[in-house]
């Protein structure tokens, strides 16, 4: 195996694990590390392949921005969740079915 493809494995196990903790957590905290996860393994994703394609630095620049985009989405599930707990007095998502205050 190639670096290459060393590199995709790890991008790709980033990616899994991100949808395990998505689809099998309860707590809003783990679900938004999870899509970080994946957010990440995106990321990682466009990194390896602007290495390896000679001259092109678009992989690094949606790198950045999914990075910005990451921060902003965490920024706001945070408040949104925060809204939630003072409201229901938990963190589970299941027991936020909806979305009047």
């Amino acid at each position: 195996m190639t670096n290459f493809h060393v590199m995709l494995a790890v991008a790709a196990i980033l990616f899994v694990l991100g949808l395990l903790c998505v689809m099998t957590r309860r707590h809003a905290i783990s679900v938004l590390m999870g899509v970080e996860l994946i957010l990440n393994s995106a990321a990682l994703n466009f990194v390896i392949f602007s290495h390896y394609t000679v001259g092109n630095l678009f992989g690094q620049g949606m790198a950045v921005f999914i990075i910005i985009i990451a921060a902003a989405e965490a920024a706001v599930a945070l408040a949104i969740f925060l809204n939630i707990y003072r409201t229901l007095s938990t963190s589970e998502i299941d027991k936020a079915t909806q979305l009047k205050g």
